[in-house]
């Protein structure tokens, strides 16, 4: 059976420590890399990762949504007071008209967009870091360094489930 989460889920330490945050930022920076080494020479993307889940296609269109998401995130979180962030429709994005494209258009924005939003977090400082933003969903502000840490883990949950599923199916 295939795992849902092949790499455990996410966890955050209660403060975060430099070592952490230099080891997320280097996993953002390292994602767009590790999405094209994984899809390289797929067979067929739109496959399902595992029965009832979304296609390789339409987890490379959503790693693009949801890190453009999160760089968004960032920036207003480090240049607004707790910033309450918008959740988005995931299921909804992927039935847009850009569902179908080819996977280059997204993987092209992730390299720039990773680019940009590492360069973002290498410049914040300690105070910036701990700076507050808020999800509708959640009663106590969160702050800004659990993004990296999350966002880090999201790109290699979705590399991990990629592999896992080409593994699985040989595709």
């Amino acid at each position: 059976m295939l795992e849902v989460y092949p790499i455990g889920r996410v966890s955050f330490p209660e403060t975060i420590e430099a070592g952490a945050l230099e080891a997320a930022i280097a996993r953002i920076e390292a994602l767009p890399d590790a999405l094209r080494t994984v899809v390289a020479g797929c067979r067929d993307l739109d496959h399902p990762i595992r029965d009832g889940a979304w296609s390789i296609r339409a987890l490379v269109h959503h790693v693009a949504d949801s890190h453009m998401n999160a760089y968004v995130r960032t920036k207003l979180a480090a240049t607004e007071h707790e910033p309450l962030v918008k959740p988005y429709d995931e299921v909804g994005w992927t039935r847009l008209g850009d569902a179908a494209l080819p996977l280059e258009p997204s993987l092209l924005l992730i390299d720039a967009l990773h680019v940009r939003w590492s360069a973002v977090l290498r410049a914040l400082g300690p105070a910036e870091l701990e700076r507050p933003w808020r999800v509708p969903t959640a009663p106590e502000p969160r702050p800004l360094w659990r993004l990296p840490l999350t966002y880090a883990w999201h790109g290699d949950h979705h590399v991990a489930q990629i592999r896992q599923a080409r593994d699985h199916y040989a595709i």
